[in-house]
């Protein structure tokens, strides 16, 4: 009975550290989501500053899983290249090592009871004020909850008996065989809580308290460093080869580097020891460890550092990409981690996708300014109308998928917890992703138009298709105008500039339907005018959503 009071114990520890890591890492997405999505945006083809970003957002998000299920996703949407996310994954593990410092330092080192309390009324306190810097609260309240899990898993270990201390001391100097079980239990622990951060946690603890040795806990944080790369490969499962290519990256680069560090244990250990102070036994463990998680991780980066390409080249032929055109159905699966989602890092996948939906629309109507401006000359103008709509249909087609998938996607966000300023920003991409939407419809019919227009042998003279060429030019130069700008806010000039060009089109249809009405009263043929006036509003209405879109893009925050 005794056994049992103590395994529940420490599983309700357990529950409220990675309960308390949970809330501090969704307060700190909400109150800086904004800055992640800056972060992520400076994201090049520069190795070095990938790894930066890797780095900077693991340890501001605290989980490395999340992060680069996420650089799976992102790889898979095309947001990153390949070279870029072993750059970002390189960058996470060295990010993930900061959880190990702060329980280190702040879980061992002072008196848990005089900061977890406080804290956790603090932030609850600033959480429920109604205030711009409320996720800070949720942050703080989440810092005191998981150091309350942190204290109260340090006192639910049972004494340890001088025979059980025997017993762990004699694992000490004895080869590889108990760095080898460390390792594998150090990833089973991680497999099944699909948290690094938290098993590394509770090897400091257990490490603290004098359950197991030093070199048996080093094995353990090596083996929780493989564990980890399981919910990158279970988001590359049904991926692009792109994605699982990532996937295979992050597996490759944390096992290489395990199975080094677990053959070279020894000296590194004793490397560790060099660099850190005091003895790595009793209360100094922890800090040892630390500097232990540390200091392979950044070694490991630096050995493959100089490697990328080949890394690259390497998981390229193992994975190769299928040939062939792009599937004709779109799909966007909503992407999070097992203990923290990343709602925001998802919206900036979202960006990318919508920024694809209007290269959709420029493409359709980069096809009609062409056909226009060749119509006279063609050979077979009703073939020719007839393929434009069977391949604008078809675009149209896609466009409606990528408007159903892509609000699916978004509202998907919205159910986790974000901030207000990235829940506005939510509101105003669902309406810029209709607008595209509606454009792709209006482009699939006025294919429609011009292909009626040749079947019924009413083509437009070629005066009027020459007063048509500055007015296509104009909602062309507009459509490009906004494509250019997505996924960042208009400055008021710019805003200005959106507001001009809309009124130039307005001016330029009443003029050309003026000249319409006139031909019509001079005799000329009544449905090819009326055919030619309607094509000037259809032209008009895609301006009309282009301002849409800038006027969204004006109040977008951030």
């Amino acid at each position: 009975m005794e056994y049992l009071g103590v395994f529940f114990s420490i599983a309700g520890s357990l529950g409220l550290f990675l309960y308390g890591m949970k809330v501090m890492s969704d307060g700190i997405q909400q109150a800086a989501g904004q800055r992640m999505q800056r972060v992520l945006s400076f994201m090049t083809g520069n190795r070095f500053t990938a790894v930066l970003t890797g780095c900077g957002v693991t340890a501001l998000i605290q989980s490395s899983s999340a992060t680069t299920v996420m650089v799976v996703s992102f790889v898979n949407a095309g947001l990153l290249t390949l070279k870029q996310a072993i750059g970002v994954i390189m960058g996470a593990n060295i990010g993930t090592t900061v959880t190990a410092w702060i329980v280190s330092l702040v879980g061992f080192s002072l008196k848990i009871e005089a900061l977890a309390l406080p804290a956790v009324g603090i932030g609850f306190a600033l959480s429920m004020i109604k205030w711009k810097h409320r996720d800070m609260g949720t942050a703080i309240l989440g810092f005191g909850i998981l150091f309350m899990g942190l204290d109260l898993l340090t006192k639910s270990m049972p004494e340890i008996r001088p025979e059980t201390l025997e017993f762990i001391n004699s694992f000490s100097g004895q080869g590889l065989g108990p760095v080898l079980l460390g390792t594998l239990i150090g990833m089973v622990i991680t497999l099944i809580i699909h948290s690094s951060s938290a098993s590394t946690a509770i090897v400091l603890t257990m490490a603290y308290q004098g359950f197991i040795g030093y070199e048996f806990s080093a094995a353990m944080i090596l083996g929780a460093n493989i564990g980890t790369t399981i919910d990158a490969a279970l988001a590359a499962i049904g991926a692009r080869p792109a994605a699982q290519q990532a996937a295979l990256v992050h597996v490759l680069f944390n096992v290489i580097g395990t199975i080094w560090a677990v053959i070279c244990m020894y000296p590194l250990l004793s490397l560790v020891d060099m660099v850190s102070p005091g003895m790595p036994a009793g209360p100094g463990i922890t800090s040892h460890l630390a500097m232990f998680h540390t200091m392979f991780n950044m070694i490991n980066t630096l050995v493959f550092f100089p490697f990328v390409n080949p890394l690259a080249l390497l998981v390229s032929r193992l994975i190769k990409e299928k040939p062939g055109a792009p599937g004709e159905h779109y799909h966007l699966t909503y992407t999070s981690g097992t203990f923290r989602n990343t709602p925001e890092l998802n919206i900036v996948r979202a960006e990318k996708e919508i920024r694809d939906m209007a290269g959709i629309v420029s493409s359709m109507y980069e096809q009609i300014s062409g056909i226009l401006n060749t119509l006279k000359e063609e050979p077979d103008k009703e073939r020719t109308l007839q393929k434009l709509t069977e391949e604008f249909r078809t675009k149209e087609d896609y466009a409606d998928q990528m408007r159903e998938e892509l609000t699916r996607f978004l509202m998907e966000c919205t159910r986790q917890q974000l901030n207000p300023h990235s829940e506005q920003r939510i509101s105003r991409l669902l309406r810029i992703i209709a607008d595209l939407e509606n454009m792709t419809d209006d482009c699939y019919g006025v294919s429609l138009l011009l292909e009626r227009c040749i079947r019924k042998n009413q083509i437009f003279a070629g005066k009027s298709l020459k007063a048509l060429a500055p007015y296509t030019a104009l909602v062309g130069e507009f459509l490009n105008f906004v494509q250019a700008r997505l996924g960042r806010s208009l400055s008021t000039e710019e805003a200005k500039q959106a507001a001009l060009t809309e009124e130039r089109i307005n001016k330029t249809r009443n003029k050309l339907r003026k000249y319409g009405r006139k031909r019509i009263e001079a005799g000329e043929n009544v449905k090819t005018e009326l055919l030619f006036i309607d094509f000037v509003r259809r032209l008009e209405q895609l301006g009309d959503y282009c301002y849409s879109i800038s006027a969204s893009l004006a109040h977008l925050e951030g």
